[in-house]
């Protein structure tokens, strides 16, 4: 069943970012997110196995709503909704990229960074994005400063977040969830699961 785009981003107040190297580590490294407590899982399209990683996910870890990062182009919205994606994230959004990105008929978060980037997708209707990269953009202060003239657009800060800085974003009222990567290093499933618990109750 599709999910809305209200519907992912209160699933969990984390989305993990995660980079597949390795496609054996895939499903065990997303099946310690869901147990934790972290189920939307953004798997990134920079490795190789990304989209074999994706399928693999989407048809073996029960509970898992597995999606696709760093979209950049319509070929990867298409190929990553042939391996299962169920929502898109992109580092920024251009209008072809828009029409891909809105006409998939899944959730996504358009990247943004800039006022004129909030405004091109608030032309669209579009109320919620990615604020990318966050740390590097700004951070908290920059979020708070885009509340006064966008007061409908709901951010995803990624890019520099960690398990410190996350509670300083997610007390922002314009902040939905926040997009980070440090409870999804492979290899120790168990130290996973404890990583995304305690990110779950963030």
């Amino acid at each position: 069943m599709a999910l809305t785009t209200d519907e992912l981003v209160a699933l969990a107040p984390v989305v993990p970012v995660v980079v597949i190297d390795d496609l054996d580590d895939a499903v065990p490294l997303a099946a310690a997110l869901v147990r934790g407590g972290l189920p939307a899982i953004e798997v990134t399209l920079r490795t190789q196995p990304a989209l074999a990683a994706i399928e693999r996910i989407a048809q073996e870890v029960p509970g898992a709503v597995v999606g696709a990062g760093t979209v950049t182009t319509a070929q990867q919205v298409d190929d990553a909704l042939s391996a299962g994606a169920r929502f898109l994230v992109s580092p920024g959004a251009t209008p072809s990229l828009l029409d891909a990105l809105q006409a998939s008929g899944v959730p996504f978060l358009a990247g943004t960074a800039t006022p004129s980037d909030v405004i091109a997708l608030l032309e669209r209707g579009i109320t919620y994005a990615k604020f990318f990269p966050a740390e590097i953009n700004g951070g908290v202060k920059a979020l708070k400063a885009f509340a006064g003239p966008f007061p409908q657009m709901r951010f995803c800060p990624t890019g520099g977040i960690d398990v410190a800085k996350a509670p300083d974003y997610l007390a922002l009222p314009n902040v939905v969830c926040v997009g980070g990567s440090w409870m999804a290093k492979p290899g120790d499933w168990d130290a996973v699961e404890a990583l995304a618990r305690a990110a779950a109750s963030l």
